[in-house]
C-alpha cells in the first residue's frame, strides 16, 4: 500500500518548526494571560492542583454517554453492513513466538507485582509500568505474527524501535498540556526528585505509541475488522490549502485557549494537536490518514482509534491498583467510574488513536500498510 510522502519532511521546513514553537508557546502565553504564575508550569514532580474544576453536570454528562453510545453503535451498524467482505491477513499463521510467550509472562508477573504489597518489592513498586508494557508489547507483537507470519517488531524493526523514544517526547506533550487543564494527577510519586521523576516519566511513556501501533496491526488481522473496513464507498478527502490554514489557526488558538478557560476547552487536549498535524499536511499538499477513504479504505480512520481504545482499557484497569498511579478530576462528567477515568473519559482515547497513527506514519512505519487482503502492499 503506497503511504505517500508522509515520512519526508513537508516542504517548506519552517512551517513544521514555527508550528511546534507556537504548540508549546500559545497554552503558556494563555495562562500568562490569564495572570498565572510560570512556576506552576515547571514543578517536577507535579504535585500542586491549582484547577478549580466546574462541578457534575447532569446534562453533560448525560450528553457525552449518548455521544458515546452513538459512536459506539455506529461503528458496529458500520462493521454489519460490511459483513460480506471479511478478508484473510497477509501472511502464514503458525504458532506463537517464545518471545511473544516470554511477553505475556513478563506481563502477567509485573501485573501482580504492580497490584500486590510485598514488602521485599517495596523499592521496586514504582517500577512496574515499563515491564508491563513492554511484556503487552511483546505479547501482542508475537500474537500478530502468529496470525499473519509477521509483525512490525520484525517487519521493520529499526522504525518500530524508533517508536520508543519518539513516544516519550509525544507523551511529554500531552503532560504538559495536562498542566494548564489538570484533568489528571499522580500520587505515590511524591519521594521522586526532579531529576528521577523526569528519567522515570520519560521511560515509561517510551511504550505508549509501540503499544498503539502493535494493538493497531494486530485488529488488522482480524478478517471481520479488515474486511468490512478495506473495501467500502469511495470518498474523496482533499481539502484545499486555504482549509488546512484556517484548520491550523482555530487549532492553535484552541491550544491558547486551554490556558484561559481550561474548563470549556479541555478536549481540545486530545483534539488540537491531531488537526495542527493534518493541517500541515494539507497546507503542504500532502496526504493525511484520511486519503485512504478515496480507495474506500477506512481502516486508518477506524482501527487505530479502536486500538487506543483497547489500550486504554488496559491502562486504566493496570493502573487501578498500581503505585504509582494517576487520578481524574475532569469537569461536568466526573462519575460512573470504569476503573478510575469516567465512561465519557474514554472517548478521548478515540482522536488518540489518530494521532498515534499520524505521527506513526509520519515516520515511515505504518501498521496497516503490511496486509491487504492476502498480498504483501
Amino acid at each position: 500500500m503506497d503511504t505517500g510522502s508522509d515520512g519526508n519532511l513537508l516542504s517548506r521546513a519552517w512551517l513544521p518548526l514555527l508550528v511546534v514553537a507556537a504548540c508549546l508557546l500559545l497554552p503558556l502565553a494563555g495562562a500568562l494571560y490569564d495572570g498565572q504564575p510560570p512556576d506552576r508550569f515547571l514543578e517536577f514532580p507535579p504535585l500542586t492542583r491549582y484547577v478549580r474544576h466546574a462541578p457534575f453536570s447532569f446534562p453533560l454528562f448525560l450528553g457525552s454517554l449518548v455521544l458515546f453510545a452513538l459512536l459506539v453503535i455506529g461503528f458496529a451498524v458500520f462493521l454489519h453492513r460490511g459483513r460480506g467482505q471479511a478478508g484473510t491477513p497477509a501472511g502464514k499463521a503458525g504458532p506463537m513466538p517464545w518471545w511473544g510467550w516470554s511477553g505475556l509472562l513478563l506481563a502477567l508477573a509485573a501485573w501482580v507485582l504492580a497490584w500486590t504489597r510485598f514488602p521485599w518489592f517495596r523499592p521496586l513498586q514504582p517500577y512496574t509500568f515499563t515491564p508491563l508494557w513492554l511484556g503487552y508489547i511483546l505479547a501482542v507483537s508475537g500474537w500478530t505474527a502468529a496470525r499473519s507470519g509477521s509483525c512490525l517488531l520484525l517487519w521493520q524493526p529499526g522504525r518500530f524501535l524508533l517508536l520508543f523514544p519518539v513516544s516519550s517526547l509525544f507523551w511529554w506533550y500531552f503532560e504538559y498540556l495536562n498542566r494548564f487543564v489538570q484533568n489528571w494527577y499522580y500520587v505515590g510519586v511524591e519521594n521522586f526528585s526532579a531529576t528521577a521523576y523526569v528519567l522515570h516519566a520519560t521511560i515509561c511513556f517510551s511504550t505508549v505509541l509501540p503499544a498503539v501501533a502493535s494493538t493497531t496491526e494486530l485488529l488488522d488481522t482480524v478478517p471481520l475488522l479488515h474486511g468490512p473496513l478495506h473495501r467500502r464507498r469511495h470518498h474523496r478527502f482533499r481539502p484545499p490549502r486555504p482549509a488546512g490554514l484556517l484548520l491550523l489557526l482555530v487549532s492553535l488558538a484552541g491550544l491558547a485557549g486551554i490556558g484561559i478557560v481550561p474548563d470549556l476547552l479541555f478536549p481540545l487536549v486530545w483534539v488540537a494537536p491531531l488537526l495542527v498535524l493534518i493541517s500541515l499536511q494539507v497546507i503542504a499538499g500532502r496526504r493525511t490518514i484520511f486519503a485512504a477513504l478515496g480507495a474506500g479504505d477506512w481502516r486508518p480512520v477506524l482501527l487505530p482509534p479502536l486500538a487506543a481504545l483497547a489500550c486504554g482499557f488496559f491502562w486504566e484497569m493496570w493502573n487501578w491498583k498500581s503505585l504509582p498511579r494517576w487520578h481524574y478530576s475532569i469537569p461536568f462528567v466526573d462519575a460512573l467510574h470504569l476503573f478510575a477515568m469516567p465512561l465519557p473519559g474514554y472517548m478521548g482515547y478515540l482522536p488518540f488513536g489518530l494521532e498515534c497513527y499520524a505521527l506513526t506514519r509520519l515516520l515511515g512505519l505504518d501498521p496497516l500498510a503490511r496486509t491487504q487482503f492476502g498480498h504483501r502492499s
